[in-house]
């Protein structure tokens, strides 16, 4: 396997979704709802998954594809351990994408035998890509990100996370996470986990806080995180394993170590 035509591809078909997405802000788009009225899905989801499905098999043919709307068909029975697999979420922020018309991303991440490959998170509106191939440095753009540099304290932190977990909830305890707000720079919720999680791996979010994610949505962030020496783990610091669903818990070294003693406590 060529890994730099991978590569390359894969980062000629996402942008090609993304064109197609451009397109599609100011055409009426057809809404569905999955588990309720605030989990989204629209005919472009599938869409745009089913582009990538058909890119895959026809440059790939031995390739798996992971995907949120789980369009591939004839591709249950495989072994990510054994196989080259790609986690593709084909507009990760959907609600913004029927809503607002930007803040939503496509998620491209592959592995081969487990291992990080390729990871690619276009931010479709302000056309700005993130994008590794594992060992190469990553890249917004053309413009190559250094890692990053000085650790802040969590006095100076920009944290993402979605607003629920401050309320009553069923998996984190919300009364420290209240606390959290109250004592760092601020939290912010963009509404699209890849492109929060990509904001930390340049340093413009200095953690994230996520519960219930698929591999689809955090696929293509763990190897900008990884080539970027940020900690990725689940809320309660076990390794992630990016083909099952997980909670996570991101940041540089010790404020991921001062997160999770001061201010995470599971339910």
């Amino acid at each position: 396997m060529d890994v730099n035509e991978l590569y390359r591809l894969a980062k000629e078909w996402t942008l090609e979704a993304g064109t197609n997405l451009r397109q599609a802000v100011v055409q009426e788009v057809e809404v569905e709802y999955k588990t309720s009225a605030a989990d989204l899905v629209t005919q472009k989801d599938k869409e745009i998954e089913r582009f990538f499905s058909k890119k895959i098999k026809e440059a790939f043919p031995d390739h798996f594809l992971l995907g949120e709307e789980g369009v591939s068909e004839g591709q249950s029975a495989y072994d990510p351990q054994k196989e080259t697999v790609w986690l593709v979420d084909p507009i990760d922020g959907t609600t913004n994408f029927v809503h607002n018309k930007r803040n939503f991303s496509i998620s491209v991440g592959v592995y081969h035998e487990g291992e990080p490959l390729v990871g690619i998170i276009y931010d479709v509106m302000s056309d700005e890509m993130f994008h590794v191939l594992i060992g190469n440095g990553l890249y917004v753009n053309e413009t190559r990100v250094e890692p990053l540099g000085e650790e802040k304290t969590y006095e100076q932190a920009l944290i993402a996370m979605n607003h629920l977990w401050l309320a009553p909830n069923d998996y984190l305890a919300e009364q420290p996470l209240q606390q959290m707000v109250q004592e760092i720079r601020g939290f912010r919720c963009i509404g699209s986990a890849a492109l929060e999680l990509a904001y930390v791996a340049v340093g413009r979010f200095e953690a994230a806080i996520f519960n219930g994610l698929g591999p689809w949505d955090f696929g293509a962030a763990s190897v900008l995180l990884q080539e970027q020496g940020v900690k990725f783990t689940t809320v309660s610091g076990d390794p992630v394993n990016v083909f099952k669903h997980s909670s996570v818990l991101t940041a540089t070294k010790t404020l991921h170590g001062t997160i999770q003693s001061r201010y995470i406590e599971l339910k």
